[in-house]
Protein backbone atom coordinates (compact mmCIF):
# COMPACT_ATOMS: atom_id res chain seq x y z
CA UNK A 1 0.00 0.00 0.00
CA UNK A 2 1.39 3.39 -0.94
CA UNK A 3 1.42 6.37 1.36
CA UNK A 4 -1.29 8.11 -0.68
CA UNK A 5 -3.61 5.08 -0.62
CA UNK A 6 -3.01 4.71 3.13
CA UNK A 7 -3.97 8.33 3.73
CA UNK A 8 -7.03 7.94 1.48
CA UNK A 9 -8.12 4.83 3.41
CA UNK A 10 -7.70 6.65 6.73
CA UNK A 11 -9.72 9.65 5.53
CA UNK A 12 -12.56 7.43 4.25
CA UNK A 13 -12.70 5.46 7.50
CA UNK A 14 -12.77 8.63 9.58
CA UNK A 15 -15.50 10.16 7.41
CA UNK A 16 -17.61 6.98 7.62
CA UNK A 17 -17.28 6.84 11.42
CA UNK A 18 -18.33 10.45 11.81
CA UNK A 19 -21.13 10.46 9.24
CA UNK A 20 -22.72 7.10 9.99
CA UNK A 21 -23.21 5.79 13.54
CA UNK A 22 -23.78 2.31 12.09
CA UNK A 23 -22.46 1.05 8.78
CA UNK A 24 -23.76 -1.83 6.71
CA UNK A 25 -21.92 -3.64 3.97
CA UNK A 26 -22.60 -6.50 1.61
CA UNK A 27 -20.27 -9.18 0.23
CA UNK A 28 -21.04 -11.84 -2.35
CA UNK A 29 -19.81 -15.36 -2.83
CA UNK A 30 -19.67 -15.96 -6.58
CA UNK A 31 -18.77 -19.42 -7.91
CA UNK A 32 -18.04 -20.41 -11.49
CA UNK A 33 -18.79 -23.73 -13.21
CA UNK A 34 -15.35 -25.07 -12.18
CA UNK A 35 -16.15 -24.58 -8.49
CA UNK A 36 -13.82 -21.59 -8.18
CA UNK A 37 -14.71 -18.50 -6.17
CA UNK A 38 -14.20 -14.89 -7.19
CA UNK A 39 -11.89 -12.73 -5.06
CA UNK A 40 -10.59 -9.26 -5.74
CA UNK A 41 -8.10 -6.69 -4.52
CA UNK A 42 -8.91 -3.01 -4.18
CA UNK A 43 -6.50 -0.21 -5.02
CA UNK A 44 -7.05 1.54 -1.67
CA UNK A 45 -6.74 -1.29 0.87
CA UNK A 46 -4.60 -4.43 0.99
CA UNK A 47 -5.91 -7.98 0.85
CA UNK A 48 -8.17 -10.24 -1.19
CA UNK A 49 -11.92 -9.90 -0.58
CA UNK A 50 -15.24 -11.19 -1.84
CA UNK A 51 -16.76 -8.48 -4.04
CA UNK A 52 -19.06 -6.06 -2.28
CA UNK A 53 -19.27 -2.72 -0.57
CA UNK A 54 -21.44 -0.34 1.38
CA UNK A 55 -25.21 -0.13 1.41
CA UNK A 56 -26.31 3.39 0.57
CA UNK A 57 -29.05 5.20 2.49
CA UNK A 58 -32.47 4.09 1.29
CA UNK A 59 -31.00 1.21 -0.73
CA UNK A 60 -32.16 -2.37 -0.05
CA UNK A 61 -29.21 -4.65 0.69
CA UNK A 62 -29.89 -7.03 -2.21
CA UNK A 63 -29.82 -4.04 -4.60
CA UNK A 64 -26.55 -2.85 -3.06
CA UNK A 65 -25.04 -6.28 -3.68
CA UNK A 66 -26.26 -6.34 -7.29
CA UNK A 67 -24.82 -2.84 -7.86
CA UNK A 68 -21.47 -3.65 -6.25
CA UNK A 69 -21.10 -6.90 -8.21
CA UNK A 70 -21.52 -5.07 -11.52
CA UNK A 71 -19.24 -2.22 -10.46
CA UNK A 72 -16.39 -4.29 -9.02
CA UNK A 73 -16.52 -7.65 -10.77
CA UNK A 74 -18.67 -7.40 -13.88
CA UNK A 75 -21.25 -9.83 -12.48
CA UNK A 76 -24.97 -9.48 -13.23
CA UNK A 77 -27.23 -11.50 -10.95
CA UNK A 78 -29.81 -13.65 -12.74
CA UNK A 79 -31.90 -13.89 -9.57
CA UNK A 80 -31.54 -12.38 -6.10
CA UNK A 81 -28.65 -13.87 -4.14
CA UNK A 82 -29.30 -16.00 -1.05
CA UNK A 83 -28.44 -14.46 2.32
CA UNK A 84 -25.93 -16.69 4.12
CA UNK A 85 -25.55 -14.62 7.28
CA UNK A 86 -25.18 -11.30 9.07
CA UNK A 87 -21.82 -10.69 10.70
CA UNK A 88 -20.45 -8.14 13.14
CA UNK A 89 -17.42 -6.38 11.70
CA UNK A 90 -16.54 -4.29 14.76
CA UNK A 91 -12.84 -5.21 14.50
CA UNK A 92 -12.66 -3.01 11.40
CA UNK A 93 -15.32 -0.38 12.17
CA UNK A 94 -17.15 -0.02 15.45
CA UNK A 95 -20.81 -0.90 14.89
CA UNK A 96 -20.23 -2.18 11.34
CA UNK A 97 -22.12 -5.19 9.98
CA UNK A 98 -21.71 -7.30 6.85
CA UNK A 99 -24.49 -9.16 5.06
CA UNK A 100 -23.00 -12.11 3.21
CA UNK A 101 -24.78 -13.52 0.16
CA UNK A 102 -24.26 -16.43 -2.22
CA UNK A 103 -25.18 -15.99 -5.87
CA UNK A 104 -26.26 -19.12 -7.68
CA UNK A 105 -27.23 -17.61 -11.03
CA UNK A 106 -25.20 -14.89 -12.75
CA UNK A 107 -23.75 -13.76 -16.07
CA UNK A 108 -20.58 -11.81 -16.84
CA UNK A 109 -20.51 -8.24 -18.10
CA UNK A 110 -17.96 -5.46 -18.12
CA UNK A 111 -17.18 -4.03 -14.69
CA UNK A 112 -18.18 -0.37 -14.43
CA UNK A 113 -15.78 0.71 -11.69
CA UNK A 114 -12.68 2.53 -12.86
CA UNK A 115 -9.61 2.65 -10.66
CA UNK A 116 -11.12 0.90 -7.62
CA UNK A 117 -10.17 -2.71 -8.41
CA UNK A 118 -6.52 -3.69 -8.76
CA UNK A 119 -7.06 -7.35 -9.65
CA UNK A 120 -9.76 -10.01 -9.94
CA UNK A 121 -8.96 -13.68 -9.49
CA UNK A 122 -10.85 -16.97 -9.61
CA UNK A 123 -9.42 -19.53 -7.18
CA UNK A 124 -10.25 -22.83 -5.57
CA UNK A 125 -11.90 -22.25 -2.16
CA UNK A 126 -9.23 -24.45 -0.57
CA UNK A 127 -6.39 -22.43 -2.13
CA UNK A 128 -7.03 -18.68 -1.81
CA UNK A 129 -4.20 -16.31 -2.72
CA UNK A 130 -1.70 -15.07 -0.16
CA UNK A 131 -3.03 -11.96 1.53
CA UNK A 132 -6.66 -13.09 1.63
CA UNK A 133 -8.33 -11.23 4.49
CA UNK A 134 -9.18 -13.08 7.73
CA UNK A 135 -12.94 -12.58 7.29
CA UNK A 136 -12.80 -14.00 3.77
CA UNK A 137 -10.77 -16.98 4.99
CA UNK A 138 -13.30 -17.63 7.78
CA UNK A 139 -16.21 -17.66 5.32
CA UNK A 140 -14.34 -20.03 2.99
CA UNK A 141 -13.55 -22.37 5.91
CA UNK A 142 -17.18 -22.31 7.07
CA UNK A 143 -18.73 -22.94 3.67
CA UNK A 144 -16.20 -25.30 2.12
CA UNK A 145 -14.25 -26.68 5.05
CA UNK A 146 -16.93 -27.46 7.61
CA UNK A 147 -15.68 -24.92 10.18
CA UNK A 148 -18.13 -23.72 12.81
CA UNK A 149 -19.92 -20.50 11.90
CA UNK A 150 -18.71 -17.34 13.61
CA UNK A 151 -20.86 -14.27 14.27
CA UNK A 152 -17.88 -12.05 13.46
CA UNK A 153 -16.65 -11.14 10.02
Amino acid sequence: MTFVSGVRQSVFRTWFRLSRPMTLGVRGLIENSDGEVLLLRHTYVSGWFFPGGGVERGEPSHQALARELVEEAGIVLGQPADLIGIYSNHRVFRNDHVLFYRAVEWTPTEATSRGEIAEIRWCQPSDPPDGTTPGTLRRLAEIYGGAARSDYW
